[in-house]
């Protein structure tokens, strides 16, 4: 191996429903948004990532614009592929020589079917990959964030992130107890669209939720230092004139309230599968929280105040499951939890 070990890569991917990260070196090489732009005739790729979400929801027949990735699982195995592809080929832009072979860490949800993992593994095989390894994204996610996994007390994690929220007790290199959930970031933005229409009379896209969550997303109807509220514009939908609308953070604390709640109680029923060391341990230690959707203003605080024990956000919750999967990566040998 040693005399060809420069002809081999070694990749750790977070492949998220949202973002994806991909992780060379110890360096942040891709950090772009889980969707591709393919044209619809000839099925060849047009543009992937941020180009590409820019293009969503302003496409004309011939462009498509496809997330492959719904609920934390592959649900385009087609343009899974092409765009973990296309995301390694901008690892590799100077390179025209040749095409290193990968190594590749990727991560995965905790409560993927054998059927999902052999989607994310056949993706990446064919994106290149020759050997592929799998990690359990709260796992990822602990070790990421410093957390000792191979210790012999509890650590718990909440990685809420675009498709799933993922919560895990972990203890001695093993997920103990977990849930995995599909209310995550994908939710909030449809409950945000849900409540402009019925709410305001205003239709609007993803794209535009979704800024709307970044702007004004709140957990709590009452926070410190709130955000300005945020101007929406789009048609009405009666009489499809325009109109704008001023949003307040406290309206969209009460229209996420539901989906809140529903991780509330995932967060409280783990806890009541968690052996009692290993809940002493979690109260001493309190809980962590990763993933994107986890920026929600004073969400910590509401989960803390339902739960009665701390809760943390990790400082860069975004991309802790992909610093964790490059350690998993670096110390293959040492971690017997990575699946081969």
């Amino acid at each position: 191996m040693g005399l060809f070990s420069f002809l081999t890569q070694e990749i750790a991917i977070d492949l998220g429903t949202a973002n994806t990260v991909i992780i060379h070196n110890d360096k942040v090489v891709v950090d772009e948004p889980s969707i591709v732009a393919i044209d619809r005739n000839t099925g060849k790729l047009i543009a992937i990532g941020e180009q590409a979400r820019q293009m969503h929801g302003k496409t004309h027949e011939n462009i498509v614009t496809i997330r492959p990735l719904r609920d934390g699982v592959i649900a385009d195995f087609n343009a899974a592929e092409l765009m973990i592809r296309g995301m390694i080929k901008m690892i590799n832009k100077g390179s025209k020589l040749f095409t290193p072979s990968l190594r590749m860490v990727v991560g995965i949800p905790s409560g993927s079917t054998e059927v999902e993992i052999r989607a994310v593994r056949d993706s990446s095989e064919h994106a290149g990959g020759r050997d592929v390894y799998l990690i359990h994204e709260p796992m990822a996610a602990a070790i990421g964030i410093g957390l000792d996994v191979e210790a012999p007390e509890g650590s718990m994690v909440v990685d809420i992130g675009g498709g799933t929220t993922e919560i895990a007790v972990i203890a001695l290199g093993g997920i103990v107890c977990s849930k995995s959930i599909r209310i995550a970031g994908d939710s909030f933005t449809s409950d945000i669209q849900a409540y402009m229409r019925h709410q305001h009379n205003i239709k609007v896209g993803e794209k535009t939720a979704e800024d709307i969550k970044i702007a004004v997303g709140a957990a709590l109807p009452d926070i410190d230092n709130p955000p300005p509220d945020f101007i929406v514009r789009g048609p009405n939908i009666m009489t499809s004139l325009p109109i704008e609308v001023p949003v307040s953070y406290q309206e969209i604390a009460y229209c996420l309230d539901k989906s809140l709640s529903k991780i509330e109680a995932a967060v409280l029923n783990v806890l009541e599968q968690t052996p009692p060391e290993l809940y002493a341990d979690i109260v001493n230690k309190g809980i962590f929280l990763t993933g994107g959707s986890s920026l929600l203003r004073g969400l910590d605080k509401r989960l803390t105040d339902k739960i009665n024990i701390n809760f943390h956000v990790v400082e860069d919750p975004l991309r802790a499951v992909a610093r964790g999967t490059a350690v998993a990566l670096k110390n293959i040998d040492k971690f017997q939890f990575l699946m081969g």
